[in-house]
C-alpha cells in the first residue's frame, strides 16, 4: 500500500489512479485517469485549497480534468466545485441527487459557523466560498466513459450521509470510498458520526461497499492512508456493534440520554453523542419501549 504524506501532490496507488492527501482536514483528493482525460474525486475545502488542487493536477500533467465527483454533500469534499468549472470549461460535477438539496442548506451553515470561528486564518476562505451545486446526478449507481475505461459511481445506501457515493475503478481494483470509510489519525480513526449521520443503516451500507472489493482492492477514505478490504470489514464489524447496541439499550428502555454511559462502545463515548442520538430517532416506534424506571 502506497504511504501518502501530506501536502506532496498526488502520488500514485494503482494504475492510473492517484491521491493527493492535504494537511489542511486530512481530506483526500482522487484522480482517475482515461483516453478522454481525468476524473476528480472530491474538490477540498474552499476556492483557495481547490486552486492548490488544480495547480497540483496541472503540475502532474497527465490530461485535462473532463469529470468531477463529490462523493457526499460536506463542504471539506464540494467548496472547490466552482475552482473546477471555472479551471476546466465546466465538466459535469456527479453526485447522488440527494446531494443537490442538501448542500443548500449545509454549506451556508458551515460558513455561518466559519465567519464566526478566528482560530484558523483558513475558515475565511471557507466563508468566502462560492457554492456550486452538482450539474448531474444518480439515485443508485452511474458509468462515466473515460475512453479507454469506465467509471463506475455507486451510492451504496446511507450512512456517513443520505447522499454518500463510492467511485470504483474496476480495471484498477480502487474504490474512492467518501468518507464512508475513515482512517485519519485526526479524527482518532472514528468513522464521522455528525448531524446528518444514519447510524443503523451504516452497516448494511459497508456490506454493500465490502461486496464490490476484492483482497487485492486499495480502498482510499475520504482522509487518512489508503486501505485494504480486511480494514473496511474490521470498520464495519465496529460500526454494526455501534448500530446493534443502540438497537439493544433502546429496546431495554434506556433513555437516549443515558445510553452512552450504559454501555461498552467500540470508540470513545465522547465521539458517539450523536450517532446514539440519530440511532435512537431512527429506530421503529415498536423498538422503543417506555423508559425504565
Amino acid at each position: 500500500m502506497v504511504d501518502i504524506t501530506h501536502d506532496t501532490g498526488f502520488a500514485e496507488v494503482a494504475d492510473r489512479c492517484w491521491v493527493a492527501r492535504f494537511e489542511f482536514l486530512d481530506v483526500n483528493v482522487g484522480l482517475v485517469g482515461g483516453d478522454r482525460g481525468l476524473l476528480v474525486v472530491d474538490t477540498h475545502a474552499s476556492e483557495v485549497e481547490a486552486r492548490r488542487v488544480v495547480e497540483q493536477v496541472r503540475t502532474l500533467g497527465v490530461g485535462e480534468v473532463v469529470a468531477v465527483v463529490n462523493t457526499h454533500q460536506h463542504f471539506d469534499h464540494t467548496f472547490g466545485n466552482v475552482v473546477f468549472a471555472e479551471a476546466y470549461g465546466d465538466p459535469p460535477i456527479w453526485a447522488h441527487e440527494s446531494v443537490v438539496d442538501s448542500l443548500p442548506v449545509s454549506g451556508p451553515l458551515v460558513q455561518e459557523t466559519a465567519r464566526d470561528d478566528p482560530d484558523d486564518p483558513r475558515y475565511p476562505d471557507i466563508a468566502a466560498t462560492r457554492i456550486k451545486l452538482p450539474t448531474e446526478t444518480f439515485s443508485s449507481a452511474k458509468v462515466v466513459d473515460l475512453g479507454d475505461r469506465l467509471i463506475e459511481l455507486v451510492h451504496p445506501g446511507r450512512g456517513h450521509t443520505a447522499g454518500d457515493a463510492v467511485v470504483r475503478v474496476g480495471d484498477a481494483d480502487v474504490l474512492f470510498a467518501g468518507d464512508l470509510v475513515e482512517e485519519s489519525a485526526v479524527r482518532s480513526g472514528v468513522p464521522g458520526y455528525g448531524d446528518d449521520c444514519f447510524p443503523m443503516e451504516w452497516p448494511a451500507t459497508l456490506d454493500l461497499v465490502v461486496g464490490l472489493l476484492t483482497p487485492s482492492s486499495v480502498v482510499v477514505p475520504g482522509h487518512g492512508q489508503p486501505v485494504d478490504r480486511d480494514f473496511v470489514e474490521d470498520q464495519r464489524a465496529a460500526i454494526g456493534v455501534v448500530a446493534e447496541t443502540i438497537r439493544d439499550l433502546a429496546t431495554r428502555g434506556v433513555p437516549a440520554d443515558d445510553a452512552v454511559e450504559q454501555a461498552e462502545w467500540p470508540y470513545p463515548r465522547e465521539h458517539l453523542t450523536v450517532a446514539v442520538r440519530r440511532g435512537y430517532a431512527q429506530l421503529p416506534r415498536g423498538t422503543k419501549p417506555l423508559p425504565l424506571i
